[in-house]
């Protein structure tokens, strides 16, 4: 095994679990909030969405698809404390896009030179390349741990 193997692990754990997660949830359960402080499933996406988009364009430039015009600003921190289901995609949308932006970062995983990993990339919680690629993993797991909570109070079984 090596780095890029190692890195795609981590990657693919923090995909399956979150779309575990995410697969039998509806539109309005997605904006269900555990709490009046905690945001809901579909803005969550959203933020990840975004974040991995900025990331690896920070951390590799120019691997990352647009994202749909309108995208970023329905997914800022002022959206978090919206309640209308119109202000925010689909499920149906927030996976299509979210597996075009994941089939860019893993194609940048695959096509990028070993010894670019260790560049630095300006951002403070991924100071390196092979940090952003590994963030795409953890950063996805953290937000699911949230969302076990909300299933569980919508009634759903553990998943795992």
């Amino acid at each position: 095994m090596n780095a890029k193997d190692a890195i795609r692990m981590s990657i693919d754990m923090g995909q399956m679990i979150a779309t575990g997660y995410l697969e039998d949830l509806t539109d309005e359960e997605m904006m269900h909030r555990p709490h009046p402080g905690c945001n809901h499933i579909k803005w969550q996406v959203g933020h990840l969405i975004c974040s991995e988009h900025q990331m690896m364009e920070q951390a590799v430039p120019g691997a990352m698809p647009a994202l749909p015009a309108g995208f970023d600003d329905r997914y800022t921190r002022e959206q978090a404390s919206v309640d209308d289901p119109a202000k925010f995609d689909s499920r149906e949308e927030l996976l299509r896009v979210f597996h075009e932006q994941r089939a860019a970062t893993l194609e940048a995983l695959e096509t990028i030179d070993d010894a670019k990993l260790d560049h630095e990339t300006g951002i403070s919680y991924a100071p390196t390349v092979a940090a952003a690629f590994e963030m795409q993993g953890s950063h996805w797991l953290m937000h699911a741990g949230q969302w076990a909570v909300i299933r569980r109070q919508l009634g759903r079984k553990p998943l795992y």
